[in-house]
């Protein structure tokens, strides 16, 4: 008698057997032109196949790169195991170095951080204490399904952090453990290629204790999905790096205009949403909305790369209200009130006298120059339009940093806020007695870990975002 094939789904998360890291995902079922049988089109999460989804000028389906797919026999993928099973695995049999090594959960700055194991003499009595296991790595085991929600009640009532990263958990079946893990604080669903947040009712519910949710690297491209979260009371952080999400907003109702702490997201204080494709400042500005957000990683995103058209950190702060803690680094009472003293002045500079219009571009801009007491610094002259803005004066920190240009002491100079990027290279050659050197200088911002590369030579220092006691670092070109 013919031995029965697995049964696999299109888009279905599998690995190899065994091999828990070879995951990948079913694009093709059927038939291949010049071999016998079924077989399975995968595409690999590693890249490390053998074509892109054709073979012998037949194409069967698209891989993502030219050769992350193969065709592999049904039973040589597994479709996974249960999250009742995985505990087996992981705790109850013997294990190796390699896998204590990995015994570990992500803490909330993403560090590895040892759990708590059943001693080598309670592995001896194993089902006897696993009620006294608090926290849980099952990383990479091929974990798909929760299983009986009754067994993982009885078997594990006092589990409190959980890593289920890297397992074949696509589609949120997490939710099938919100009630039979009702101490569950921290969960850990990194890589798992999660796309869709698809719970019972339109929002998550259960998960009462839950206060850290880790989605970095998986596939969630569209906010809608993250708002399915924002019903869970108690979640204060909420890791997003590393997806595909282009834009943030808050869910404001036609009665509710203003951020509410009874809305969503009533408890989150830190949203990390670090290299993903936000590029527009209406996402930036509706993080103001969230009722007591402080903590907020927006880097490696267009928005907030200088380099690819987004804005620098002074003008991120300043916009963002409430922010302490930005892109990993404390924002000091300093920085915040430098900052937005460096905006405004920027927006006065670059705008019209159209209360309107500043007002849609720039939330928080009167608001700011009440509360810094800022006058206008660009007289106006009636029906003739805007006059120039008189040329200040900054104080400007320059310091050489050029392998090739020796110790040079820092200089402090004063220069109009209207001199152009090319011209402070031409006045830096001048100042430190620079010759046959091509100069490219830096801004650094207080609290952001890269200098910005000033790169257009027709900008100003106000038009950068250069203010007073702001620091240009002084290069050459390689």
């Amino acid at each position: 008698m013919e031995e029965s094939q697995p049964m696999f789904e299109m888009g279905q998360r599998v690995h190899s057997v065994g091999d828990t890291r070879r995951i990948g995902t079913v694009k093709y079922i059927g038939p291949v032109e010049g071999y016998s049988g079924t077989w399975v089109g995968v595409d690999w999460d590693n890249g490390d196949g053998k074509h892109d989804g054709s073979v012998n000028g037949v194409r069967y389906f698209q891989a993502t790169l030219e050769k992350s797919a193969s065709f592999v026999r049904p039973q040589n993928l597994s479709s996974g195991i249960t999250f009742l099973e995985a505990l087996m695995v992981r705790y109850q049999g013997q294990t190796t170095k390699e896998e204590e090594d990995e015994m570990y959960v992500l803490s909330a700055s993403n560090k590895k951080v040892s759990i708590q194991l059943i001693g080598k003499d309670k592995i001896q009595n194993k089902l006897n204490h696993f009620e006294e296991l608090c926290s849980a790595s099952l990383a990479y085991l091929g974990v798909s399904s929760a299983g009986n929600p009754s067994q993982i009640s009885s078997l594990v009532p006092n589990l409190k952090e959980l890593d289920l990263t890297g397992n074949l958990i696509f589609n949120w079946k997490v939710e099938l453990l919100k009630d039979c893990l009702p101490s569950l604080e921290e969960l850990h669903l990194m890589g798992n290629k999660i796309s869709e947040i698809t719970p019972a009712s339109n929002f998550v519910q259960g998960f009462s204790s839950l206060r850290i949710l880790n989605l970095d690297e998986n596939c969630i491209s569209d906010w809608s999905e993250v708002l399915k979260l924002s019903t869970l009371t108690s979640l204060e952080q909420l890791h997003l790096s590393k997806n595909n999400i282009s834009q943030v907003f808050y869910p404001l109702t036609e009665s509710n205009n203003e951020a509410s702490s009874n809305g969503a997201f009533q408890n989150l204080h830190c949203l990390l949403l670090g290299a993903n494709n936000i590029v527009d400042l209406a996402s930036v500005d509706s993080l103001n909305s969230f009722p007591r957000l402080t903590d907020v990683r927006l880097s490696e995103n267009p928005i907030a790369d200088p380099g690819r058209g987004g804005i620098p950190r002074f003008v991120l702060i300043a916009r963002l209200k409430k922010v302490e803690v930005f892109n990993g680094s404390e924002v000091s009472c300093r920085e915040r009130k430098e900052s937005e003293i460096r905006y405004v002045r920027l927006v006065m500079a670059k705008l019209h006298e159209n209360r309107v219009e500043i007002k849609r571009q720039h939330p928080r801009f009167y608001e700011l120059k009440s509360l810094h007491g800022l006058e206008d610094e660009r007289p106006f002259n009636g029906a003739t339009g805007p006059q120039k803005m008189s040329s200040g004066l900054l104080t400007i920190n320059l310091k050489c940093v050029g392998a090739s240009m020796g110790e040079k002491p820092p200089l402090v100079k004063k220069l109009p806020a209207t001199t152009t990027v090319g011209k402070l290279k031409i006045l830096c050659e001048t100042f430190f007695k620079l010759k046959s050197v091509e100069l490219k200088l830096f801004l650094q911002e207080e609290g952001s870990p890269l200098p910005t590369l000033l790169d257009n030579e027709m900008e100003s220092l106000l038009d950068v975002g250069i203010g007073n006691d702001s620091t240009i670092l002084v290069d050459e070109e390689s």
